[in-house]
């Protein structure tokens, strides 16, 4: 790994945050990078409310959304909540339908199929509105580039709310309104709301219009954070304020569905990461394996054993997907070696048979073993469609714009994305995409880089300082887990290696005089031998309460090692 410096803060703005706040130059440190500059800024940061939230009507059409389902509502119309298979589309779903049904009762759900309609809004799902006399269609996490779908729609008299958060094409589509803070003409304060972020934005534009408070909508806050730590969006502004008490909620009164999912879980208090590593993957596991609609259904039951019944249905299928995504990985290394595609810009694989619900998790998976943009290709009916993932600072939604006459249709983030070709085309578009690659990415993005936010003696970690840094939770893109450089580090003579192939580091370190920490480095057991028979060696880390037989203790989790230069 590549080891640099986040950011050197400016040391004018580190001493007038640090002399406001009267905290030490680390935390003043931290702050400044995180933007946070003024005594207000840092009150905003450390203590959020919901009234920090923004007004909804500031989004651009937000009038306009209200105003089409309070009509529907007084014409007693069926109204459908379409979205997405993946956990923003299923929360948003659930979020929307559930607070219109809290007050009317014609209100139907469709989410739709991986496999037989793809991503986004569908042709079956629009003949499904007909068929069942719906009017108007609100989308979620998806339609921002759905002209024909919108168009094919509206000649049928079903009115689309399109809310989404991905970029906008040049043209939107002919919907009743475009709800999208990322729309070059929406000037709404805060453009990194994910999906369902969009649609909890609506259901406030409601509640306001129907005096209820910010207080009335504090129970659907769990899948906003649901769906915030698993989009992968910016921890700031409003995300972090709904990621923050959408937290408090799955902690203290999380609805039946996640209950569920989280009740056999040991910890006391679940942060954003347990989100991303425990609720989230369950989640996706009902639309990657069977049908999203069983997301939906076990987020929106009311009755706790009803919910744990569909929660082990969906563990079963994240069973399911684990293995699927271990064999799938497995296969898919072996083609790149095969092929000798291992000193390549890019990684594009193809396989007919591989389960399209885990190409994501695969292209992910060979990111980590390759460290390269990654495209991962399955059968899907006539056509391909894949799942691309990409490296640190590389754009890869740029990459296949480059790409585009190659393909049939994309969309996606600067990291992620997915698309669809047809398979005469897949070796002209896996040149091409290597090529564009080849010539945009900068050489040192090949390398996996460690970004550490300051340095710090171990003299400097106590108990307060942990105190201040849990204040900065919640952590996520662009707040993340603080990450220290210590260097010249001597372990104690007991450092050993954990695991069953010996795949984890333990060890306990001092500088210099300092106090004895406890050390653990997942994955860095092969370095073992840095740190044996008394070598100094320079760490990043973050640091974390170990609480073992009721003691807690501060303990570093190392992130990288290497010998000392000195």
């Amino acid at each position: 790994m590549r080891w640099n410096l986040k950011s050197k803060p400016n040391p004018e703005k580190v001493q007038a945050i640090q002399s406001a706040l009267q905290v030490d130059e680390i935390i003043a440190k931290l702050l400044v990078q995180r933007g946070v500059e003024t005594f207000e800024q840092a009150k905003t940061f450390f203590r959020p409310t919901l009234a920090d939230l923004h007004n909804p009507y500031l989004m651009k059409d937000m009038d306009k959304a209200v105003a089409r389902i309070e009509k529907a509502i007084a014409n007693n119309e069926n109204i459908l909540i379409f979205g997405d298979y993946d956990v923003d589309g299923t929360t948003a779903v659930s979020l929307v339908s559930s607070y219109l049904r809290s007050f009317y009762p014609n209100v139907a759900t469709y989410i739709p199929d991986r496999y037989a309609e793809g991503y986004g809004i569908s042709y079956m799902g629009i003949d499904y509105a007909e068929d069942n006399d719906i009017s108007l269609i609100i989308a979620l996490d998806c339609g921002i580039k759905s002209i024909d779908h919108v168009n094919y729609a509206k000649a049928k008299n079903i009115d689309f709310i399109i809310c989404d958060h991905h970029r906008p094409g040049d043209i939107l589509p002919d919907a009743v309104a475009v709800l999208d803070p990322k729309r070059e003409d929406c000037s709404y304060p805060y453009d990194e709301l994910c999906g369902c972020g969009v649609g909890f934005k609506l259901i406030q534009a409601l509640a306001e219009n129907r005096n209820q408070t910010i207080d009335d909508l504090v129970l659907y806050l769990d899948l906003v954070a649901t769906a915030i730590a698993a989009d992968i969006v910016p921890i700031t502004g409003e995300n972090r304020v709904l990621a923050k008490f959408g937290l408090e909620v799955i902690n203290s009164n999380p609805r039946p569905g996640i209950k569920a999912l989280i009740q056999n879980v040991k910890k006391k208090v679940l942060t954003i990461t347990d989100v991303v590593f425990i609720v989230a993957p369950r989640i996706n596991a009902a639309g990657r394996i069977k049908h999203g609609n069983e997301a939906v259904a076990l987020l929106t039951e009311y009755d706790l054993d009803q919910a744990e019944q569909f929660a082990s249905e969906i563990e079963q299928h994240n069973s399911d997907r684990k293995e699927l995504d271990k064999q799938i990985t497995k296969e898919a290394l072996l083609q790149i070696e095969e092929n000798n595609e291992q000193n390549r810009f890019s990684t594009v694989v193809y396989q007919e048979n591989w389960h399209k619900g885990v190409i994501g998790i695969v292209a992910s998976r060979l990111v980590e073993n390759y460290y390269r943009p990654t495209i991962v290709f399955t059968k899907s009916g006539e056509k391909l469609a894949a799942s691309a993932r990409s490296v640190k600072d590389f754009d890869v939604y740029n990459a296949l714009e480059a790409c585009a006459e190659h393909l049939e249709q994309f969309g996606g983030h600067m990291y992620a994305a997915g698309m669809t070709l047809l398979e005469e085309n897949y070796e002209n578009f896996k040149n091409a995409f290597e090529k564009v690659v080849q010539e945009t990415i900068h050489p040192d993005l090949l390398t996996p880089e460690i970004s550490y936010d300051a340095e710090i003696e171990l003299s400097e970690i106590n108990p307060k300082l942990m105190r201040l840094l849990k204040q900065f939770e919640p952590f996520g893109p662009e707040n993340m887990t603080p990450l220290f450089l210590a260097k010249e580090l001597i372990d104690s003579g007991y450092a050993k290696t954990l695991g069953s192939d010996n795949e984890h580091l333990k060890a306990f370190v001092k500088q210099g005089n300092s106090e004895s920490f406890g050390a653990i480095g997942f994955g860095l057991g092969n370095k073992l031998d840095l740190v044996t028979k008394k070598n100094k060696f320079d760490a990043i880390f973050s640091l974390e309460e170990n609480e073992w037989k009721d003691t807690v203790t501060l303990q570093l989790q190392l992130r990288d090692i290497n010998a000392s230069n000195g």
